[in-house]
C-alpha cells in the first residue's frame, strides 16, 4: 500500500493508500478536502476525501468525524453527498465520499451572478432536501453556503457536513463562549447560542437556511461584526434589515418568506419544510410564467407534522419584566437580590433564564449553582459550583483575555491564590501553579476564606462585565452562604443575585434578608 504523511505537505497525484489525490478542494484550520480517484480491481472512480488537519486530533474532533459518517450513511436522500466509507489512518480518519462534480455555493456565487430564477431553483431544492432530512428526524445544525454544493452545469444542489447533526428531537445548548459554539456564528440560530431559553429542534435549520437565502438575495449577511458576542446579540435581539429594502429588485413576497424563516422565536418560523417548499414553488412558477411574483398569503400549507409543546412563557410577563429591570439597574452600578419563589417544577428556572438576552448585550456573565439538601454541611457549595461554571467560560476566551483575568484575580487575592484553587480547581488553569498559602486554623482560616471569596467575586463584577449569579434551591443554603450573600449585597457593585427557593419548605430565617420577591 502506498502511504504518505497525511499531515505534511500534500502534492497532486500523491497516494493515500489506494486513493490518488487529484485536486485540492478545501484547506482549513481543522479539515482538508481533496478530490481523488480510487483504483481497485483495474477499475477507477472519482471520490472526495476529507480528513482532519491535526496530527493528533482531539477526542471531540474524532467524535464529530464519526458522527457525520454514521448519520449520513443511513440516509437514502438524493440531496446529500453520500459517504462511501470511514477509514482509519494513523491517528485519525479519512472520510471517503461520492464526487458528483459539485463546488461549494460559497465559491460558486463569487464567480457567478445568480439570477432571481436561479436563486429560487436553488432554494426550492434546499427546501426539498430539508423536508427529507426532517422526515428522517435529522437536524443538520450547520446550514450555510459552504456546506451546500452545486453542480456548475446541472445546477443540482446537495448538502454536506453532518459533523454536528443530531438525531435527537430536541437538544438543550448550555451557555458557552461564542467561539466554542457548535455551528457557524454568522448563520447560527438564536436557540443554538444557549442564551435563548429555548431548546434546539428541526426549526433551527430554517433560521440558518433563511440567513443563507438572505445572503443569496442581497449579497450580504444580515448581521456583520468582528465581535462574536455582538453577533450573538444580533441573532437574539436585533431585527434584520428587510431584504427588499436592501435590494429593491427583490419581490416583497420573497422578503416576507425570508423574514419568516429568520424569526427569533422558532414558533414564528415555518413549521414544516413542506410549507416552505410550497411557497417557494409558487414563487418559482409565477416567475417562470409571468416574469414577476404577485403577492399571496404565505404559509397557507405550512402544517407541522409532529407534536410540539411550545417553550414560550405564558403569564409571566410581569415577573420577567422585573428581572430585566433589575439587570438594567445593576448594569448601571447597583447590586440587587431577587428571590423567585414557588413549588418544585412550577417554572422558576425558566423565568430566570429569560435574563440571558440582556446579559449578552451588556457583555455580562451568567453563572449558576445549586444547593443540595444532603450536603448542607459543605459551606458555599452553590457558590463553588457557580464559579467553576464561570472558570469554564473564561477558559474559552482568547489568551489575551485570560491573561487579563489572571492579572485581575492575582491583584485581588494576592499570595492566597491557592486557597481559592483548593475549592475551584479550574482556577489553576488560569493562574498557573500558586505557592502554598500560610496555614491557619479554626476561625482564622474561615475568616480568610470568606474575605478571599468576597474579593474574588468582585473581580467579575464591573461595568464592562456585570455578573448575574443564580443560586437554586436556596432553602437548603448553609449559614456561611447566607452570610456571604448579605456581605455581597452590601459591598459589591454590578451584581445581580437571583435566588430560587421552594416557599413551602422555607425557613423563617429568610425574613432577615432584604430582598424583593418576584412571584409566590
Amino acid at each position: 500500500m502506498k502511504e504518505n504523511n497525511l499531515q505534511g505537505v500534500i502534492h497532486l497525484n500523491q497516494w493515500l493508500g489506494k486513493y490518488r489525490l487529484i485536486e485540492e478542494v478545501y484547506l482549513g484550520k481543522r479539515t482538508v478536502v481533496y478530490r481523488g480517484v480510487v483504483e481497485e480491481n483495474q477499475d477507477s472512480r472519482p471520490v472526495v476525501l476529507k480528513w482532519l488537519h491535526q496530527e493528533y486530533p482531539t477526542f471531540n474532533d474524532l467524535l464529530q468525524f464519526r458522527n457525520q459518517y454514521a448519520i449520513a450513511k443511513n440516509l437514502k436522500i438524493r440531496g446529500i453527498v453520500r459517504p462511501y466509507s470511514l477509514e482509519t489512518y494513523r491517528n485519525s480518519y479519512i472520510l471517503i465520499m461520492e464526487d458528483f462534480g459539485g463546488i461549494s455555493l460559497q465559491n460558486y456565487v463569487k464567480t457567478n451572478n445568480l439570477s432571481l430564477l436561479e436563486i429560487l431553483e436553488i432554494a426550492t431544492q434546499l427546501a426539498t432536501i430539508l423536508q427529507e432530512l426532517h422526515r428522517d428526524r435529522v437536524i443538520h445544525k450547520d446550514i450555510k453556503p459552504a456546506n451546500i454544493l452545486i453542480h456548475p452545469s446541472t445546477k443540482e444542489v446537495k448538502i454536506i457536513d453532518f459533523s454536528i447533526a443530531s438525531l435527537l428531537p430536541r437538544e438543550t445548548q448550555e451557555i458557552q463562549n461564542p467561539n466554542q459554539l457548535e455551528g457557524t456564528l454568522a448563520y447560527i440560530s438564536p436557540e443554538q447560542t444557549g442564551r435563548m431559553n429555548r431548546g434546539i429542534d428541526y426549526r433551527s435549520d430554517f433560521y440558518s437556511l433563511g440567513i443563507t437565502f438572505y445572503e443569496l438575495l442581497t449579497g450580504e449577511l444580515p448581521f456583520q461584526s468582528n465581535d462574536p458576542m455582538e453577533l450573538v446579540h444580533c441573532h437574539l435581539a436585533k431585527p434584520a434589515p428587510e431584504v427588499h429594502k436592501i435590494n429593491p429588485q427583490i419581490p416583497f413576497i420573497l422578503a416576507k418568506i425570508v423574514k419568516k424563516l429568520i424569526a427569533k422565536n422558532a414558533e414564528d418560523r415555518y413549521q414544516s419544510a413542506f410549507g416552505l417548499k410550497e411557497d417557494l414553488e409558487n414563487c418559482l412558477t409565477q416567475l417562470q410564467k409571468t416574469g414577476k411574483i404577485a403577492k399571496f398569503a404565505i404559509a397557507k400549507r405550512d402544517i407541522c407534522d409532529r407534536f410540539l409543546i411550545s417553550e414560550k412563557l405564558y403569564g409571566r410577563e410581569k415577573e420577567v419584566e422585573k428581572l430585566l429591570a433589575a439587570f438594567a439597574r445593576i448594569s448601571s452600578g447597583t447590586t440587587e437580590m431577587i428571590l423567585v419563589a414557588g413549588f418544585s417544577g412550577i417554572g422558576k428556572t425558566a423565568v430566570v433564564n429569560e435574563v440571558h438576552k440582556p446579559i449578552v448585550r451588556q457583555r455580562g456573565y451568567f453563572i449558576k449553582g445549586k444547593f443540595d439538601q444532603f450536603n448542607r454541611n459543605i459551606p458555599f457549595s452553590a457558590f463553588v459550583q457557580a464559579f467553576r461554571d464561570l472558570m469554564g467560560q473564561l477558559l474559552t476566551e482568547s489568551d489575551a483575555q485570560i491573561q487579563q483575568w489572571k492579572n485581575k484575580i492575582l491583584a485581588a487575592v494576592g499570595e492566597n491564590g491557592q486557597v481559592i484553587i483548593d475549592v475551584i480547581p479550574e482556577l489553576e488553569k488560569i493562574l498557573g501553579e500558586q505557592p502554598p498559602a500560610v496555614e491557619l486554623s479554626g476561625t482564622a482560616a474561615q475568616n480568610r476564606f470568606n474575605l478571599l471569596l468576597q474579593k474574588f467575586t468582585k473581580v467579575f463584577t464591573s461595568k464592562e462585565h456585570p455578573l448575574v449569579m443564580f443560586l437554586d434551591d436556596l432553602q437548603w443554603a448553609d449559614a456561611a452562604s447566607l452570610k456571604l450573600i448579605q456581605v455581597l449585597i452590601a459591598d459589591t457593585d454590578h451584581l445581580l443575585l437571583i435566588g430560587a427557593y421552594r416557599d413551602n419548605e422555607v425557613n423563617p430565617a429568610w425574613l432577615a434578608i432584604d430582598v424583593a420577591k418576584v412571584f409566590g
